[in-house]
Parts: structure tokens; sequence; C-alpha cells
């Protein structure tokens, strides 16, 4: 049984099976953490029956062709579905891993914060919501995910990366903090290489919040180094990560604010939005 540094594990891993090309990259990276891990995966679709009837004003006499799309709309989802189901459960075969599949029908976001409160870590690609039409409001269901539990959550990104180098960005919140140790804790990838960086400029409080956290990660047996950033996170987040290799960025953010603003922080969705790399993001 492999347990975390600090006696925490991954036994239980939600995969979304959403069919979108993210989909290859989810099941790829729930496979090497099964495997890392001693993990059962459980694969999760929903097919929104709701929204594919939604096809939007229906001119009169056109009744007929409205239903054929409809049907058309069913065919294409189930399909896609499918394929998604059949690759998982291959490849979940072949490489030894077990695991289950959960086919529902209705809101994939209800879905998805049902089934995650009995697995430790989830695991789909966050960016397919703003890329695939999910959802007409991509920002309210990351809200929903994120304030009803679903975390931590491994955001996949268009390709699959090795994890050796991990980018933690710190601002010293309670948040920020949060999802640090949840992911030290948790320790996905063994025998990685972590850099904390504060971003917004360097002072003695700063200096101070980097010494702090990088002795955290320290005394959980990482290599750590530290870095304060004269930029803001929300514009140049992405581009030090890719500058510096880094091949998962770690991210918090405050429910409190999310439930009394309705706001997702700019700086995680604009992250969502815009990376090529991984992401974990925790409270």
């Amino acid at each position: 049984m492999i347990r975390g540094r600090n006696g925490e594990m991954i036994k239980r891993i939600l995969l979304g099976l959403g069919g979108t090309p993210f989909t290859d990259v989810a099941i790829e990276r729930a496979i090497e953490l099964a495997n890392e891990h001693g993990a059962v995966i459980t694969g999760v679709t929903a097919v929104d029956t709701k929204r594919l009837k939604q096809i939007g004003p229906v001119p009169p006499g056109g009744s007929a062709y409205a239903e054929k799309l409809r049907q058309k709309r069913f065919e294409i989802t189930e399909e896609r579905v499918e394929k998604a189901i059949e690759k998982f459960t291959k490849k979940c075969k072949k490489s030894g891993i077990p695991s289950k599949i959960k086919r529902e029908t209705g809101d994939p976001f209800e879905t998805m914060i049902d089934h995650a409160r009995y697995n430790d870590i989830t695991i789909f690609g966050l960016k397919s919501l703003f890329d695939y039409g999910f959802t007409l409001e991509p920002r309210d269901a990351l809200i929903r995910l994120v304030s009803q539990g679903v975390r931590p959550i491994i955001a996949v990104s268009p390709e699959f990366r090795s994890i050796r180098r991990v980018l933690i960005a710190y601002s010293g919140s309670m948040e920020s903090a949060k999802a640090m140790r949840r992911y030290v804790q948790l320790n996905p990838w063994r025998n990685v290489q972590l850099r904390v960086v504060h971003f917004g400029g360097s002072d003695d409080a700063a200096d101070q919040l980097l010494e702090d956290a990088g002795e955290y990660c320290r005394d959980h047996g990482f290599n750590v180094e530290t870095e304060s950033v004269d930029k803001s996170a929300k514009e140049h987040l992405i581009e030090y990560a890719q500058q510096n290799d880094m091949d998962l960025i770690v991210m918090g953010n405050s429910i409190r604010n999310l439930i009394i603003r309705h706001l997702l922080g700019d700086t995680i969705l604009n992250a969502i939005q815009q990376s090529d790399r991984p992401l974990f993001l925790a409270q």
C-alpha cells in the first residue's frame, strides 16, 4: 500500500469521460496515478438529455427537421461516449488497473459532484467546458464543482506530459496554503522537484512566506526551490511555467469568495483557459 509522506494516499480516482480530445490524456493520467498508488479508477459518463433536446426556436413546419436534429445529436453523443468507455476499459485491462464504469444521465456537473464524495482525486479536461459546449455558462459550472467539494482536481492539458517539475503558485493566502498542503500530503508523483513561487514582487513579507513554505515542503521530504517574481500571477503565471519548463501548476482559490461573489478567481479562470500544461486545483 503506497502512502504519501504524511500518511495520506490515493486509493480512488474519479475520471470524467467526456469523449473530447482531452479524454485520451485524462485516461492516461488516471492510469499513471493508479499505477503509482495502487488505486481503482471510476470512469463516469453523463449524457445531458435535457441539453441535447434544446436546439433553439423551431420555425413553423420545422418540427420534423428539429426532431431529426435532436436524434442526430443523441447518436453523435452516444457514439462519442461509447468510444471513450471502450478506450478506457481496454487501457485499464492492459495495464492491470481495476476500474468501474458509471453511466449516468442528467446534469454532468451534478453527477461529478455526487461521485466526488467517495473519491480522493478527480481528473478531467476542465478546458473542454469552454471549448466543446458542455454548458452555456462554463464559469458557473466551475463554481459549482469547486464550491460543492470537487477537489482536488487535476485539469489535464491538451497533450500528456510527464510530471517532473511542479510549480506551486503561492500568494500566502490561506487558500493557496491549503492547495500547497494538499498537494504535498497527497504526493501524487514521486521524486519531483518543487518550486514555490510568489508573484507580485519581493519584500520582507514575501521572503518570509517563501521561507516558511519551503521549510514545510522540505519537512515532508521534497526537493524544493523558492522564488519571488515581480509580476502578477494572472498575467504571467502561464508564461513563467512555460519559460521554466514546469510540468504541473498547483493553485488554490477562496470558496468563500466563490459563493459570495459568484465569481471564479481570474487567475485560475485564465489558467484553465490558457494553460498548455496540467493544473492541480485544491482548497
